[in-house]
């Protein structure tokens, strides 16, 4: 009759348990790393509010996603090789209404990773400073 010791058969829970958690980490990994390709979440938050949902997911290789000026968007960011500062402002005339909103765009574009977000005085000034990009309620 073989006789295995307490301390023998901790120590081989033991392994056994790391080996798997060894074995786990390489998958948890993987979810952690980014899409390649040009794609932004999109979230716009009106005061102090927390955004209602996850954001707009925008997806420019092809235009797609759940934005609704996703060609629009895309061309914009184009022409800016994805950075949100240098999208040209528009011409427009904005009330001096205070009515705050924050932008928030977090992803990836030609393999670099975006984050960004900027508090505007009004929606107006938000369309006015970035185009159809942040343009998701459709109009």
């Amino acid at each position: 009759m073989t006789h295995t010791s307490v301390k023998t058969a901790g120590a081989a829970l033991s392994a056994a348990a790391l080996l798997l958690l060894a074995g786990a980490t390489p998958s948890a990994h993987a979810d952690t790393t980014p899409e390649p390709g040009n794609w932004l979440m999109l979230t716009v938050t009106h005061g102090d509010a927390p955004a209602a949902d996850g954001g707009t997911l925008l997806r420019c290789d092809p235009p797609g996603g759940g934005h609704p000026h996703a060609e629009e968007a895309c061309a914009q960011l184009s022409a800016t090789d994805g950075r949100i500062t240098a999208l040209p402002a528009e011409d427009t005339l904005c009330p001096t209404i205070h009515a705050p909103v924050t932008a928030h765009a977090e992803g990836m574009w030609h393999d670099r990773q975006v984050t960004w977000t900027e508090t505007f005085p009004n929606t107006c000034t938000l369309h006015a400073r970035t185009g159809a990009l942040f343009a998701l309620d459709g109009t």
